[in-house]
């Protein structure tokens, strides 16, 4: 309860700090000024950033080619100036969209390298489902921001290098926001409901034994047992009330071998509703659709994320 409520907490506290953040940049990216050249404007020349700056590392006071430069530029239409103000703005939203996604990667490799999918297909957990939504919007409406401050014309997305990644970037983006959508609307909807009713589970004649213990005939659950094989609906059977026969037998369980010795013979079981056929143990049930969808996802978003720190660092150090 202490952890739900500090988590509550840091969520509103989010939610408030986008927000301020959202108001802060909307007023200052109305005032354009100065700005500082970035390492793409070195791709474009092919020199140094020595060349136009006269610190050798790149930023402050320009030399007079790299003046010149910045008139082409700004001729162009290709330079976004930004006040100091903006720039510390900017220095905030960048921070918390760095933030988001530190969380949202750190979530997808935890769940999925650690704890593997298999963890998460038993029903998401409200709290990480809810960290993550969060996460997202946070990127969304953050990389929104930055992007606005850093791309002068829409021609820079597909003329620039900077602008080729960030295009990159942003499609991928957007394929994991989709999946997580499917995920929270229709995929998990029904992992929820495989817990809840086993019943929900089947999509085939076949099942296990594991699946097969869930139908004990207690608290309204199906009572089914299995005999030679076949599965078998024993319910609405008089004889079978709470999921018990004769204070002896259990539902949910293979009565194969406890026929055996029953003062009665198989035709008991046989009239019974056949609902399904047993699966040995050297076979896998088939999953349902939603389920296959939800492992593809899951490998998907983690090879997606490593893809996207792989394009993150081609603009950084390439």
């Amino acid at each position: 309860m202490l952890f739900y409520n500090c988590f509550m907490k840091i969520q509103r506290n989010l939610y408030i700090i986008t927000f301020l953040a959202i108001l802060s940049y909307s007023g200052a990216i109305l005032h354009p000024a100065r700005a500082l050249a970035t390492p793409d404007y070195a791709k474009q020349t092919g020199f140094e950033c020595g060349k136009c700056h006269e610190d050798a590392i790149g930023g402050g006071k320009l030399t007079p080619a790299g003046e010149l430069f910045l008139s082409e530029l700004k001729g162009k239409g290709q330079y976004r100036q930004l006040t100091t103000t903006q720039h510390t703005v900017r220095l905030f939203i960048g921070y918390f969209h760095l933030l988001a996604a530190i969380v949202w990667f750190g979530t997808i490799i935890y769940v999925h390298v650690l704890l593997k999918p298999a963890y998460a297909s038993k029903g998401l957990p409200r709290g990480e489902l809810r960290l993550g939504m969060l996460s997202m919007v946070v990127i969304l409406v953050t990389g929104t921001l930055l992007t606005i401050a850093r791309m002068p014309n829409l021609d820079s997305f597909y003329t620039t290098r900077f602008g080729i990644l960030l295009s990159i970037k942003i499609v991928l983006f957007f394929v994991m926001l989709t999946s997580a959508l499917i995920t929270a609307t229709y995929i998990g909807p029904r992992l929820r409901q495989k817990l809840k009713s086993p019943v929900a589970a089947l999509i085939s004649n076949e099942i296990t034994q594991e699946q097969l213990s869930h139908f004990d005939g207690k608290e309204g659950r199906p009572a089914y047992i299995s005999y030679k094989g076949m599965v078998y609906n024993v319910t609405n059977n008089r004889f079978w009330k709470n999921g018990a026969h004769m204070v002896k037998h259990a539902a949910g369980n293979d009565l194969t071998e406890a026929l055996k010795t029953a003062p009665h013979d198989e035709d008991k079981i046989l009239s019974m509703p056949q609902v399904g056929m047993l699966v040995t143990s050297g076979r896998k049930p088939i999953k349902p659709f939603y389920e296959r969808l939800f492992y593809f996802f899951a490998y998907m978003n983690l090879a997606l994320v490593f893809v996207i720190v792989f394009v993150i660092s081609l603009w950084r150090w390439w």
